[in-house]
Order: C-alpha cells, then structure tokens, then sequence
C-alpha cells in the first residue's frame, strides 16, 4: 500500500456561508435605512424652522422700516430677503414665501404676515412649515406635533 498524499486545507468561503452573510447585511440595511431617513428629515426641518424664523425676523425689520410686511412667494428671487434654506439656492430643503394672514375679514400685510417654509423633498408627516407675526406656529402635515420639535 502507498500512503496518501496530507490533505491540503482549502480557504475561502462556501456559497451557504456567503449566502448568509448577504441575508445578515441585508437585514440590517433595511432596518438601518429608513432610521437614516427619518434622521435625515429631521435635520431638514430643523433647517426649515431655523431658516423661517430668521425670515420672520427680516420681516419684522422690514415693518419698521415700512410700516407693512412684504409678500413674497416661496423661493422668490430680487427680494432683500434669503428666500431658501441653507446655503445652497440651487438645490435648498425649504424655499421660503409670506402672505397675509389668513382671517375673516383677511388682515392686510401692514397688520400680519404668515411666513411659509415649503419642503423640497417628501415629507408627508410635516409638509409646509408656517408661523404667524401673532405668533402661532403650524404646518401641513399628517402629523402637525412633529411640526415645531
């Protein structure tokens, strides 16, 4: 009898091992990427909030240095004010207008101004951001507790 040649130890990964990690990762990127999404909303809107307050505070120099607010619609360009979010007009999460308040009978922009921030991207939960110079504050929305968190 001859001996046998010493097994020579394979390496590498067999399909079954390889098939489970591809299982394992895409679980967790389908937990993982509407997490991601969410946050990523939230910034926008926190942007959103931010940059409709500074245009709520443009308009309140502009009634003192008038005497009315200005009506200007959303993402509007030639005004003195910054109609966007963030600092880039090109492709900003919010684009940002004011009209009159709405009432009955309707007040003129020299009594009250509603500030509008409209979503650049989809978002059912929040949708368009507003804020009263009286002070209220709502949005569009699906779900308006989210609007001002």
């Amino acid at each position: 009898m001859t001996p046998r040649a010493p097994r020579v130890a394979r390496r590498g990964f067999t399909l079954i091992e390889l098939m489970i990690t591809v299982a394992i990762v895409g679980i967790l990127a389908a937990i993982a990427y509407p997490s991601y999404q969410d946050s990523v909303r939230k910034g926008k809107r926190a942007e959103g909030r931010t940059a409709l307050l500074d245009f709520m505070q443009q308009q309140e120099r502009y009634l003192t240095q008038t005497g009315s607010y200005l009506a200007v619609t959303p993402g509007q360009t030639g005004v003195a004010f910054k109609t966007f979010s963030g600092d880039n007009a090109a492709s900003p999460a919010y684009k940002i207008g004011a009209e009159a308040c709405p009432g009955s009978p309707a007040p003129s922009l020299r009594e009250c101004v509603r500030v509008v921030a409209v979503p650049q991207f989809t978002d059912p939960d929040v949708g368009d951001l507003r804020i009263m110079s009286s002070g209220p504050r709502d949005c569009t929305g699906a779900k308006p507790q989210m609007c001002w968190k």
